[in-house]
């Protein structure tokens, strides 16, 4: 019934399985993929036709974790798997970058790519097994995709870089100094297409190397999947690029020169409007049967290329008119807004972003609901792209996977500085609202969030900042390194190359390629070029930190204190009475943990004092010989009881009231009445024997002697 084929290989320190034909045979290609006891299944199907008119290719990749994976069921009402998460966002973009370029050029049949995790052993992070069984899915579908690729993922500890490190050993790497690299990279035999990295302040020596390193290990998989698709490949789809030489060069006729006039304007606004036009009287000079082809869009799409790409790569010159290697002009502005805890304004050329971050107490934390478990996070980074930052209308909604994952790069790029969580006990949320656009916003807000912190007054080990490098390469092999790329060199060059750091190494890499020839020479000069970006930048940044970093008067302050774990059952209380009662009495949050650390919180330093004072009169013991001020809450023929020490009451004997004989305690005292008492010790059963009389009722301090006597 099942004709199934199965191939396995030893990678690293687990077993790597592809098999194909018993699960899913109605899908054009259908791969599991297995990594220890790890299991991805992917699903291709794609359109034998492209849909009429359609000007775009449209594949869709989808990654979903089902909870079962992990046998674990979801939390919260519903009980289902509902939205992705954003770890699902993320991977399923992970995926969709290397994998889109290497479908053949002119093809726009849908293509839909879904990927489903089926088991987790918490050991081998899906996302990787994820992009295999795509891989593999794709090369015996028969779709037109000229892979496969792998990838792999790689850790960096003491000098050695290790594959595929475990999930506990990529979990909130900011805990963990040993750990200092989590990257991600996918690629073909020849050529790197996608890096993905959070990384703790490596060298550019160090960031090529680990690169270089996933390269040659994602090698014999690339080999394994080739064996499998000799085996069970489907027959290849019958397509031909559509050849639309003769309409381009009517296209380039008519319009070329306009069209270079366009690109000659250095305003973003002006330009698109210039180019506009250029495409509208090339379109009006056509004849109607051109008009009317399907490929028109992208004739001139290549003339626009052609354009600019050819002026970039034979004379050295930009459309903004910019050197090749120079950062366009920076505004670096902080404490722009007066309620909020820090905010800076970052302006690069025409991308600007208005950057805020807001702190708070452990209350605040993220809950993440993983397969791998719950966990939570103390710093979020929300990255906001509104329409009209690019002068556009448009329908506003929920975050895409565009904003979701130009968040998470800068945050990955971000909290490699943070202090550790015993050193700054806030939780730190960062927003970023991009103002203007026109390349690399995410590196904006990578920029505009580190000011924005060090005006909230948080300690950051470095300012951090990022810059977009661009490439355009040519069929002869000559290329070109752009720093600081814009919209549209993005748009139509060959690589998008974001780096971000600190002056002494690098926090995040991010890469992905367009073509299949990128050489570690390129990529060596790259991250050189983009290090001299990076310095710039943080010394135009410099100048706006001048005088920043005092703590925001409407930011809570926190203060933590220890306490033994046998107290922490005290301070809760019998249904949690006791830490309600120290929350209402003082004004201030406590949160407790389960190793005894509490942090108090508050924007009025008397509320915490008086929360602390709670707490320490509840778990610390009283010390001999030490004064306290005390209220009287039982009179008895004998003396008096006297509340001295949080719940703690004591002895005042009679004869320790005052220094002459009472006939009665009530003479001198009555209850509730406050008092200042002497800790003289303890008697042979542990009771407490309390003294006033050596005590300066008035002052509280100790009676002199021959007061006391």
């Amino acid at each position: 019934m099942f004709d199934v084929t199965t191939k396995s290989m030893q990678w690293g320190e687990e077993t790597l399985t592809l098999e194909t034909g018993k699960v899913a045979r109605q899908a054009d290609g259908t791969v599991i993929a297995t990594l220890g006891e790890t299991s991805v299944m992917a699903n291709v199907t794609f359109a034998k036709a492209p849909k009429p008119g359609q000007d775009f290719f449209p594949l869709t990749v989808h990654y979903q974790e089902k909870y079962y994976a992990a046998g674990k069921i979801p939390g919260g009402f519903f009980k289902r798997e509902a939205r992705p998460t954003e770890k699902e966002t993320l991977t399923a973009r992970l995926i969709d970058r290397p994998i889109r370029p290497l479908f053949v050029p002119g093809f726009k049949n849908e293509v839909l790519v879904m990927c489903t995790v089926l088991s987790h052993d918490l050991v081998n992070d899906p996302d990787v097994v994820a992009m295999i069984a795509a891989s593999a899915a794709l090369t015996i579908s028969g779709a037109p995709f000229r892979g496969p690729i792998a990838g792999a993922r790689v850790g960096y500890e003491d000098g050695e870089y290790i594959l595929n490190p475990t999930v506990d050993d990529m979990d909130q790497l900011r805990n963990n100094p040993d750990q200092r690299l989590d990257l991600v990279v996918a690629g073909t035999k020849d050529a790197v297409m996608m890096v993905e990295s959070e990384a703790y302040e490596l060298s550019e020596a160090e960031m090529l190397g680990a690169v270089n390193f996933a390269h040659e290990q994602i090698q014999p998989v690339i080999d394994l999947i080739i064996d499998l698709a000799e085996e069970a490949a489907k027959e290849p789809f019958e397509f031909v690029a559509p050849d639309y030489s003769d309409l381009y060069e009517v296209v380039k006729a008519a319009g070329e020169e306009q069209m270079r006039a366009a690109y000659a304007i250095t305003d973003k606004q002006e330009r698109v409007a210039a180019v506009g036009a250029a495409r509208e009287a090339i379109i009006a000079g056509l004849t109607e049967e051109q008009q009317e082809d399907a490929n028109l869009g992208s004739a001139l799409k290549k003339l626009e290329s052609v354009v600019l790409r050819g002026s970039v790569v034979k004379e050295g010159k930009r459309i903004d008119g910019r050197a090749l290697d120079q950062i366009r002009p920076i505004v670096a502005e902080t404490g722009m807004l007066p309620r909020t805890h820090g905010s800076a304004l970052f302006t690069r050329g025409e991308t600007q972003g208005l950057v805020v971050t807001t702190l708070g107490t452990g209350d605040d934390e993220q809950i993440i609901d993983a397969l791998h478990g719950n966990y939570r996070s103390n710093f979020m980074l929300h990255y906001n792209f509104p329409p009209y930052s690019v002068g556009e209308v448009g329908r506003v909604g929920s975050p895409g996977r565009r904003e979701i994952g130009h968040g998470k790069l800068a945050w990955r790029a971000l909290q490699a500085v943070l202090p550790a969580a015993t050193d700054f006990p806030y939780t730190v949320r960062v927003v970023s609202e991009i103002t203007e656009s026109n390349g690399s916003s995410s590196m904006a807000s990578v920029c505009g969030g580190s000011l924005s912190m060090m005006d909230a007054g948080v300690p950051l080990k470095s300012a951090v900042a990022g810059v977009a490098m661009g490439l355009v390469l040519e069929e002869d092999g000559s290329y070109a390194i752009l720093s600081d790329i814009l919209g549209d060199e993005d748009h139509l060059g060959d690589m998008d190359f974001k780096v971000a750091g600190t002056e002494n190494g690098i926090t995040s890499l991010q890469m992905d390629i367009k073509v299949a020839g990128i050489t570690p020479e390129i990529m060596e000069k790259a991250l050189a070029q983009a290090k001299d970006g990076r310095m710039h930048i943080l010394g135009e940044m410099n100048k706006a930190l001048s005088g920043t970093s005092d703590f925001s008067v409407h930011a809570p302050r926190i203060e933590t204190m220890q306490i033994p774990t046998d107290k922490i059952r005290e301070v809760i209380g019998s249904g949690g009475k006791v830490i309600r009662e120290i929350v209402e009495t003082s004004g201030a949050k406590v949160d407790i943990n389960d190793d005894g650390i509490i942090k108090i919180a508050s924007p009025d330093g008397e509320c915490i004092k008086k929360a602390y004072e709670m707490i320490h009169s509840i778990v610390a013991e009283p010390e001999e010989g030490a004064i306290y001020k005390g209220k009287v809450v039982k009179i008895v023929d004998f003396g008096a009881f006297v509340n001295f020490f949080g719940k703690r009451d004591g002895l005042v004997h009679v004869s320790q009231i005052e220094n002459r004989r009472l006939n009665h305690p009530s003479d001198v005292l009555k209850e509730g009445q406050e008092v200042w008492v002497k800790l003289l010790g303890f008697d042979d059963r542990g009771k407490v024997r309390l003294s006033m009389k050596v005590v300066d009722q008035e002052t509280g301090e100790e009676a002199k002697k021959e007061d006391a006597e």
